[in-house]
Parts: C-alpha cells; sequence; structure tokens
C-alpha cells in the first residue's frame, strides 16, 4: 500500500515554502514546461530544501509508471527519492533486497509510524496497518480460520451463488440488448458483495441487477480514495490540519469513516445477539467464527473484518480487470483459456477442476506481473541498515519495493519481458501435451507480498479469479470499446485500478 507519502514535518514555515513553489510555477510557463518534458527515466535532480519535489509534482499522475522507469534506468534497481527538507524515500525492484525486507531482516521493516498514522482513521487498528504483538495475534486468529476446509467450501459456495444468480445474468442481458458496460465497476460489485458474504455474512447486493448505489459500498470506496490522497500530499500537516477544522476531504473522509465503521459495528451487535439467543452460529462467514471462538471485542472484530473487506474487494477486481483487458489483445491466449474450460465439466462445481486449471492459472499469473493489483509496498526502517545491493537504509527511512516494476525487470523475465506469454510459467510435457506449472520465488514476484506477511487470503483469490474466468468466458466474449490504438492508463489508489473505467460490449459465444 505504498505511495508517494511523505514524513510528518516540524516545522509549519518550511511546511509552507513548497506551496509558495507551487505558487511560483503557476504563473511560470516555462519552468512548469520543462519539468513536464524532463527526461523521466533517471533520477531526478534534486534542490536544497524542496528536494526532487517539482519533478514528483510534473508526475504525480502516472507515479507509478514514473519510479518504475527510474528504477528500471538504474544498475542496481534502487534508487533514492529526495523529499522536501530532505526526507529520503529508497525504491527498488531488486530482489535481495526484498527478501531481506519481507524475511531475513522482516522485525527491522514495520509499516511504521507515517503508514499507521495515515490510515488508522479508517482501518483503525486492522491488520494490515499495525506491527509487533498487535499484528501477530491478528495474524494467528485469521491464519486459523483460512485454513479451515468449511470455510473454503462456504468461498466457493458463495462464489458460485453470486457468479450464477447475479453476474452471468447480467452479461447475458448485456449481450441481448447490445449495451456497453463498465466492467471494471461490475468486477468490483461482483468481488464487494462475495467479500461481504463472506467476511460478514452480509449480502449489500450491490450486483442486482439495477446496480445499485448501496450506501455501505459508496462509503466504502469514498473511505478508500480519500486516505489514499493524504499520502499524496506533500506533507501530512496538510491532511491533519484539515481534519482538525473539519473541512474538505476531510470532512468527507471522516462521513465516509463514521459510516462504514458504524454500519460494520450494527453488524457485529447483531451477530453477538444471535450468538447470546442461540449458544452457536451456524453461519461459516468469518465473523461468526471469529465471534464463536471467543473474540468478542467490538472493535477488534471490526477491524479485522474491514481490512479483510478493503483486500478482498479490490485485489481480486484489479486482477480481474486487467486480464481481460490483455486476453482481448491476445486471441491465441484466450483461444487457449477456452479450450482448457471446455474439458472441465459446465457447472465446474468442484474445487479440484479449478484448481487444476493449468493454463488460465499461469495466465492469471503473467497479468498480474504487468498489472499487480498493489503495485508498491512501503515499510519503514526501525533502525540503520544495509541492503543486500549496498544501500545504507538510516533508521525512520521508508523502503518502497515495487512490484510494478519487478514485473519488468529483464534479467529476471528475459528480453521478451514485454510479451504477454502464460507459457513462461509452464512446462509442456512433450509426450502427453499437459502443462506443468512452475511457481516463481516469492522475492522476485511478490505480488501476494512474501514472509511472514504473504497473503493469506491467495489460494481463495484464485479460486475466485478462476471461476469467474470460467463462467464469463465460457459463454461470452468480452470487447473492450477503446479507440485504435489506445492504452488504458494504470493508477493506484490503495490497491491497482483502470482510470475512467474498463467499456466492453458482451458477445455470446455461438
Amino acid at each position: 500500500m505504498a505511495l508517494l507519502d511523505l514524513q510528518p514535518s516540524t516545522s509549519l514555515l518550511f511546511c509552507l515554502v513548497p506551496l509558495l513553489f507551487l505558487f511560483f510555477i503557476k504563473f511560470n510557463k516555462t519552468i512548469t514546461n520543462t519539468l513536464l518534458s524532463s527526461n523521466s527515466s533517471k533520477i531526478p535532480r534534486s534542490y536544497p530544501l524542496i528536494g526532487s519535489y517539482f519533478s514528483i509534482l510534473a508526475n504525480h499522475d502516472q507515479r507509478i509508471k514514473w519510479i518504475s522507469d527510474i528504477i528500471l534506468s538504474t544498475p542496481n534497481l534502487t534508487f533514492t527519492l529526495i523529499r522536501p527538507l530532505n526526507f529520503h524515500t529508497i525504491f527498488t525492484a531488486n530482489p535481495s533486497n526484498v527478501q531481506h525486507m519481507l524475511k531475513t531482516n522482516f522485525q527491522v521493516y514495520q509499516k511504521g509510524h507515517n503508514s499507521n498514522t495515515t490510515l488508522k482513521d479508517f482501518l483503525s487498528n486492522g491488520i494490515f496497518n499495525v506491527d509487533g504483538d498487535i499484528w501477530k495475534y491478528q495474524r494467528q486468529v485469521a491464519s486459523h480460520e483460512f485454513n479451515t476446509r468449511s470455510l473454503r467450501k462456504f468461498v466457493e459456495t458463495v462464489v458460485d451463488t453470486e457468479l450464477s444468480e447475479r453476474l452471468i445474468p447480467i452479461l447475458a442481458t448485456a449481450a441481448a440488448n447490445k449495451t456497453v458496460l463498465d466492467f471494471q465497476d461490475i468486477l468490483q460489485r461482483f468481488a464487494f458483495d462475495n467479500i461481504c458474504k463472506i467476511a460478514f455474512g452480509y449480502d449489500p447486493g450491490y450486483l442486482l441487477p439495477s446496480l445499485p448505489e448501496a450506501e455501505f459500498a459508496v462509503a466504502f470506496e469514498d473511505a478508500v480514495r480519500l486516505s489514499t490522497e493524504r499520502f499524496i500530499l506533500p506533507f501530512p500537516l496538510i491532511w491533519k490540519m484539515k481534519r482538525a477544522l473539519n473541512i474538505g476531504s476531510e470532512k468527507k473522509l471522516r462521513f465516509a469513516v463514521e459510516q462504514v465503521r458504524e454500519f460494520a459495528k450494527e453488524i457485529v451487535r447483531e451477530k453477538q445477539r444471535e450468538l447470546k439467543d442461540k449458544s452457536s452460529l451456524d453461519s461459516a462467514d468469518l465473523l461468526s467464527r471469529f465471534l464463536s471462538t471467543g473474540h468478542s471485542d467490538e472493535n477488534f472484530v471490526t477491524d479485522i473484518v474491514i481490512s479483510f473487506i478493503l483486500a478482498g474487494r479490490d485485489t481480486t477486481s484489479a486482477a480481474l480487470t486487467w486480464f481481460f483487458w490483455l486476453i482481448s489483445k491476445h486471441p491465441e491466449v484466450e483461444s487457449q483459456i477456452l479450450k482448457e474450460i471446455g474439458e472441465k465439466s459446465e457447472s465446474l462445481l468442484l474445487y479440484d477442476e479449478v484448481k487444476n486449471m493449468i493454463y488460465t492459472h499461469a495466465s492469471l499469473c503473467e497479468s498480474m506481473r504487468f498489472y499487480p493489483p498493489v503495485p508498491m509496498d512501503t515499510k519503514e526502517a526501525t533502525k540503520d541498515d544495509i541492503l543486500p545491493d549496498g544501500t545504507f537504509v538510516k533508521k525512520g527511512n521508508r523502503v518502497t519495493y515495487h512490484p510494478y516494476a519487478m514485473g519488468r525487470v529483464e534479467k529476471v523475465w528475459g528480453k521478451d519481458w514485454a510479451e504477454f506469454r502464460p507459457e513462461r510459467w509452464l512446462d509442456k510435457d512433450e509426450v502427453t501435451g499437459n502443462w506443468t506449472f512452475v511457481s516463481k520465488d516469492a522475492y522476485t514476484y511478490p505480488v501476494f507480498q512474501a514472509g511472514p506477511r504473504v497473503c493469506l487470503g491467495k489460494e481463495m483469490a484464485f479460486l475466485q479469479m478462476k471461476r469467474v474466468v470460467a463462467g464469463v468466458l465460457r459463454r461470452f466474449k468480452v470487447v473492450p470499446v477503446v479507440e485504435q490504438g489506445a492504452e488504458p492508463v494504470f493508477i493506484s489508489y490503495l490497491t491497482a485500478k483502470m482510470k475512467g473505467g474498463f467499456p466492453v460490449t458482451i458477445e455470446e459465444r455461438i
């Protein structure tokens, strides 16, 4: 969840300096044009006091690609961006550095104070926003529940129901009426309904045929977007002052967070009342599991469930959005996937059938290599350290590993790294013709993180994505509505999105 965030300033005077420069730039066209046309493939020039602020400003709308281009231009895939007031952020796509951060020296590289403070209002003490004993305890509780067979079966049932009763009928109607859908929005709605059922046992009905503006879903989206905007501001003092004054984006964020948390807490209270009345819960959702095993603290349970909604809602929908875009450009890949789907039973009721869709699995991995749902992730050093490539890290420095850039490293992926080629993940038996999936090192491909914080929902995410791919492609062809040669723009809030949505038409297969 790393974005271009900055550490807290201790001087109001210093905080105002960049704003004065902004005022100067606004009325100096020559300087602005020079900045925008500068070569962004090299480490940006740094100036006294303001660091590389001008370059950060000029590349604000393309920050993921801009940082990636700089990283890939360096010999060790690492560089240091100097921000105003001499604050340093180290960016890296070096697998040795990533392993050092996420595993070898895990205790040194934590979420840190800045990230915790920035997301505190929304995520509170949820698992994605804490370190130390609080994190360990939540991780232990969640890990136990995620490893149960009954939860896996529950997830299968939820996904199947949402797919057959909502997603497929909506696509069938769009195909019959030849209407244009924002497929990104449809997939987000699908994922939101799924994760709310899995996490809360609550159905928001966000993917009903009318595509309603469900209050909880809208508030959740606002909370994610506005929390992310805090990271993008040049100084945390700006959003902190706005929050204290309850104005602008902070006023909107406060309202959205209040809606989300109050709604979540009311569901928790309802489950607690149900538990008290029945002494046991029949439901298999995560909230019921936490409550029935003695975790009854309202805030604790609410924090965990909101964090899982964030993870389950945005990551799978982002991955699927870009997957459908890529296969629309590569009909040979789509043909191979269709062949694999055709070899399975039409209902795809068995988990093992989806699990064994090897080529589809490889295609999803290849898609996420290009467009990872979380394109950057930042840690904060708790003490001085030296990365394996020799980069010195001072206590308090933030170090960001960059999966988006890591998927584009020629030394790792080969000279054909720019090609969408699922076969790079596969070995083919020349006798039988069967594929075998060949996984990549988690520190070379950290799309699901790695080490102690590796994603607990990885298997469930692949289950959901492969079931969607099989269910949709068996019946429909997804056709992007774009101008010739146009490419969608990759942007990121806490997770990745396609700027402006993903307009498509749906065609029934004959």
